[in-house]
């Protein structure tokens, strides 16, 4: 893009930062969404709700599944990003 491209697209800089901006923001939060440790910190702090509890069984075993689920989920997408950065 030339000279001209650049000056008649200027006025969105704004946004295409902004967009970036978000974009990174949420790949950070994805991150951390699907991070093993956080995920194993998460179940720690679910089984103690249950012993305490605060929860009964079928909570913390419906909640047990979707972090069991976000972990399987971080892991492959973990393999399949280190498959196409390895490729």
């Amino acid at each position: 893009m030339g000279l001209i491209g650049e000056v008649l697209l200027l006025p969105f800089a704004p946004v295409r930062g902004s967009a970036w901006v978000i974009g990174e923001v949420l790949h950070e939060a994805e991150r951390i969404y699907y991070d093993p440790a956080t995920i194993r910190a998460e179940l720690g702090r679910l089984e103690e709700r249950l012993e305490a509890g605060e929860i009964d069984e079928e909570e913390f075993d419906r909640q047990e599944d979707e972090l069991l689920d976000r972990l399987e989920i971080g892991s492959r997408n973990r393999a399949g990003t280190d498959d196409w950065t390895s490729g």
